[in-house]
């Protein structure tokens, strides 16, 4: 009668997060169907992408999600699509993305870049704080243009691509409507 719900051993639950069991393709194409898929407009949608995607350039791991949402609700975007916009950012990217905003902002501010960090020394010592900010700062500055030319790159590439499947759709739904229609005897349909 009632059904258990069997719990996954936590090493299965990281394996299932780092490599799906339905493999990397088809986990891809199901998120892009998803976002397809969200009820408003092509313009909304993209909204919630783009600031989904702006704030995967920030070093503000943890509070991306939060903030996708926050700045896709001030643009009235769409809220679950500013969360699927943060996939932008990933195990995969998340490299390319701190070399890059790190390397930016230090040329953005006239600093030299330091290319011998000792994080793990710096981080366990007693002014581990103090050795962030060096970082961070940098990283915060540099994700502003960086994540301004991601979020413009898939703001129009989600638009269109959305529009486009929504129409598609839409088009569907009325052949079938009028298939439907033409299938019922006429003296059905006075």
């Amino acid at each position: 009668m009632f059904q258990r719900r069997i719990a996954l051993h936590p090493l299965r639950k990281l394996r299932e997060a780092l490599w799906p069991s339905i493999g990397w393709t088809r986990a891809t194409k199901y998120v892009w169907r998803r976002v397809w898929r969200l009820s408003g407009t092509p313009h909304n949608i993209a909204v919630g992408i783009a600031a989904g995607a702006f704030m995967s350039f920030t070093p503000f791991l943890g509070f991306h999600i939060a903030g996708a949402m926050l700045i896709a609700w001030v643009f009235r975007g769409n809220l679950v699509a500013g969360a699927f916009g943060t996939l932008v950012g990933n195990p995969v990217s998340y490299p390319a993305i701190w070399w890059g905003t790190y390397d930016l902002g230090n040329w953005l501010l006239g600093t030299p870049a330091n290319d011998r960090i000792d994080l793990v020394g710096t981080l366990m010592s007693s002014k581990a704080f103090d050795a962030i900010l060096p970082v961070l700062v940098p990283m915060s500055i540099g994700s502003i243009p960086m994540g301004l030319v991601a979020a413009l790159i898939s703001y129009f590439m989600i638009k269109s691509t959305v529009a486009a499947y929504q129409l598609r759709r839409r088009e569907k739904l009325e052949a079938r409507v009028f298939a439907r229609d033409d299938m019922v005897p006429e003296e059905e349909q006075e």
